[in-house]
């Protein structure tokens, strides 16, 4: 199980992680995506903390992910909404726990459709153990050590709260 933590806490520790993070990249004035639900909330407030004035970019990669074929239509689907062109864009794609790597694959699937970005930027506010592909966070504000059948989950959007469960 895992402590309580300050999630706005947690968020501004990661808005100056990607702060330094883009300013050493050479990066001014990227696009930010989040990824539904819990990335779109994530860089909802990433956005203001860093001052950043594009509209926000929102992704449902339910359709790319590969097992969608064995979990059936999510009847929960939003639609993706990105409202500016990824071409030579600089991106910040933003999610709430990078896990598996499976969610950022079909991100990365997803923005490829729209476009030809010159960069992403990974941020995430959880990092944990799990890989089953070769993706990391160029940042993440939090790194978690979790036994394989505990899963954690933002819940929100206000107050944003960060849940912790066990495969029963």
């Amino acid at each position: 199980m895992i402590e309580h933590t300050d999630i706005e806490e947690t968020i501004d520790q990661l808005a100056q992680k990607v702060n330094e993070y883009l300013r050493n990249k050479g990066i001014v004035n990227p696009v930010i995506v989040g990824i539904h639900t819990g990335g779109v909330w994530i860089a909802e407030r990433l956005r203001t903390a860093l001052g950043l004035n594009s509209e926000l970019g929102k992704l449902d990669i339910s359709f790319y992910r590969d097992d969608f074929t064995h979990v059936g239509i999510n009847p929960q689907v939003k639609p993706s909404h990105l409202p500016f062109s990824l071409d030579d864009q600089h991106i910040l794609l933003v999610d709430d726990v990078l896990f598996t790597g499976r969610t950022i694959r079909a991100a990365l699937n997803e923005l490829f459709d729209y476009g030809r970005p010159a960069s992403i930027t990974l941020a995430v506010l959880i990092e944990r153990d799990g890989r089953e592909l070769p993706i990391q966070a160029d940042v993440a504000a939090m790194h978690l050590r979790l036994a394989p059948h505990e899963h954690i989950k933002l819940q929100g959007p206000d107050p944003l709260i960060l849940i912790n469960s066990e495969n029963q």
